[in-house]
């Protein structure tokens, strides 16, 4: 077992402490004498030399209000001689008139001096400052004064200060005289009541410092079988308890804090008062806060949800655990099952609150069910008319050659839409699945050409113009397939949808950013406000009545916009009622850094 040798004595630490201590005590009080005694002396020899200046000043001012302006500054020169000042005289301006120790055509404007403001204002005026003119500090005291009959002059006397330096220095030589002679005692003093000390209370200090250092306590027999041995046997006891308790609680703490923080899911423990006794990573990071500070915080303070607070405040009222399912507005309106149970904490009851997310569970749930029933929608009319025809015919209609083949003619057009459907839904099916051969290297300005082929007998059927644009022949490599479908399905909107007469015009050009634009422009009945953004939404219809009659499936755009997402590109559309739309979109010329490690 280690050994600690004692750090007592002359050389021990507490020795020097105490020692230390009682040194630095008394340069402090020394230092704070000394500081106001300058400060006393500088203030009081400022006070006397400005009082001197001014009674001075007064005495110049009434010997040179009548001098002529020729003899200004010889006047103020010799005046100045018989002062040991320096004086300066100035206009209400701040002009200096005349200087005894400078050239006053040199001199700047001194209306911004501190004494010369209170002076211009009919006051004396006095200040310490240094001079940028003679580059010293000097102590300035300024008077008005009235020269040839004018008011608003200044005459302002300045003195070094050398007579305040000289006492500051005279007092400072005494005081450190006295510290060092102060200081001498007190050291003999301090030292040997701090060795006194320090031997009475060395063997508690060497077993104190045993159980802070060593992992295993040392122990240490008593010197002698009296109290502080009976001390000394009871605290070896107690540290190899303390220790080991302690060790236990590391590992146990350790193992919370590994387990808590490698969990998804949030956890929250609050006391009695709904304050924060512990949460995890997790947690904080869905209502946008930071762990590290939200202990003993209010949960009210980082939380406005009344779900959550509702579970919590049933669980700390009756003691059961609760299951509930809230939403909060603090972690952008996510969903959580929250399961809540007691928790004793040391102020009384507690809670302890898992939330486990379920946001995009229910937002798959509600897709699903709206696709089956736009799906069913979309499937019951074409399945309707298919089986009323069917029933009529079979009723005797086949015998009328002309309605017969009216009816067959309507079979026909519905088991189109029907197969129309099915594919739209295959085709969403492969990119919801991110179903896609490999890139491939193509041409863009031949994509494009090849989907206005296919688009035009529609177009001329309608009397549509398609115009191709701008095309540069740019070579892509990414997935022909997709961007094909996205094409076709945006000229084939934009012919359906548009009026006689109208046109179509698609342009392609590269960007700086190696990404290829890609504008699709009809001249239709545009697209309101209100619905731009859901038109990229499954079964989604503006006028549903015209997209059945043009044979929409209401498919199309969501094709695109998945399509054009698979291509890692984006889409953007802008539209004007009566005058058109316009839909853009953007992807990358090479694909290949945009797909992830995997792929």
């Amino acid at each position: 077992m280690q050994e600690v040798k004692p750090s007592f004595g002359y050389g021990g630490s507490f020795f020097r402490k105490l020692l230390f201590s009682a040194l630095l005590l008394i340069a402090f009080a020394l230092g704070v004498l000394d500081f106001y005694l300058t400060r006393y002396t500088a203030a009081r020899e400022t006070s006397n030399v400005e009082l001197r200046l001014i009674s001075e000043a007064h005495l110049i001012a009434y010997e040179v209000a009548n001098v002529p302006p020729t003899e200004l500054n010889r006047r103020v020169g010799e005046a100045g001689d018989r002062a040991q000042a320096r004086v300066t005289v100035m206009t209400h301006a701040g002009v200096v008139l005349a200087d005894s120790q400078h050239d006053p055509e040199t001199m700047g404007n001194h209306a911004n001096r501190p004494e010369v403001r209170l002076a211009l204002q009919g006051r004396t005026g006095a200040s310490v400052r240094h001079s940028a003119t003679l580059d010293r500090d000097l102590c300035y005291a300024a008077l008005p004064f009235t020269y040839r009959g004018q008011s608003g002059f200044v005459l302002r006397l300045a003195v070094p200060l050398f007579e305040l330096s000289n006492a500051v220095s005279a007092v400072r030589r005494r005081i450190i005289y006295a510290s060092f002679a102060t200081a001498a005692l007190a050291f003999l003093l301090a030292y040997f009541f701090s060795l006194r000390i320090s031997r009475r209370i060395g063997r508690i200090k060497t077993f104190a410092e045993r159980l802070l250092t060593l992992r295993e306590p040392a122990t240490v027999p008593p010197a002698v079988n009296d109290e502080l041995g009976a001390l000394t046997h009871a605290l070896n006891h107690m540290g190899r308890q303390l220790r080991d308790s302690i060790d236990k609680l590391k590992v146990e703490s350790s193992r919370r804090n590994a387990v808590l923080a490698s969990m998804v899911d949030g956890v929250l423990a609050v006391g009695q008062d709904l304050r924060i006794l512990f949460c995890n990573e997790s947690f904080a990071r869905a209502i946008g806060a930071d762990p590290s500070n939200l202990d003993r915080t209010p949960l009210l303070a980082i939380l406005r949800d009344s779900d959550l607070f509702t579970v919590l405040e049933k669980v700390l009222a009756t003691g059961e655990s609760v299951t509930s399912r809230v939403q909060l507005a603090a972690a952008a309106e996510r969903v959580f099952a929250v399961n809540a149970a007691p928790l004793i904490a040391e102020e009384g009851r507690g809670a302890v609150a898992v939330l486990h997310e379920i946001t995009e569970i229910e937002r798959l749930d509600a897709v699903r069910r709206d696709f089956v029933a736009n799906v069913s929608h979309e499937l019951r009319t074409p399945l309707a008319a298919i089986l009323g025809c069917a029933e009529t015919l079979l009723d005797g209609a086949m015998q009328d050659a002309n309605a017969g083949n009216r009816f067959l003619e309507t079979i026909r057009a519905h088991a189109i839409r029907l197969n129309s459907i099915s594919a739209d839904l295959l085709t969403l099916s492969e990119l919801d699945a991110g179903v896609s051969t490999a890139p491939s290297t193509f041409f863009l300005k031949q994509t494009i050409s090849t989907a206005v082929h296919i688009i035009e007998p529609e177009a001329c059927l309608r009397n549509v113009t398609v115009i191709c644009g701008e095309l540069e022949d740019v070579e892509l490599r990414g997935y022909k397939v997709r961007l094909d479908q996205a094409v076709v399905n945006l000229l084939d909107n934009a012919v359906k949808f548009n009026h006689p007469g109208g046109e179509v015009r698609i342009d392609a050009v590269p960007m700086a950013d190696g990404f290829v634009k890609i504008n699709v422009a009809d001249t239709g009945s545009g697209i309101p406000k209100q619905d731009l953004n859901r038109i990229f939404e499954r079964f989604y219809r503006v006028d549903r009545a015209r997209s059945r009659q043009v044979g929409g499936t209401g498919l199309g755009l969501a094709i695109v916009k998945h399509a054009v997402e698979l291509m890692s590109g984006r889409i953007e559309v802008v539209s004007e009622l009566g005058k058109g739309s316009t839909f853009t979109f953007f992807i990358p010329i090479d694909i290949t850094p945009h797909l992830p490690p995997s792929h």
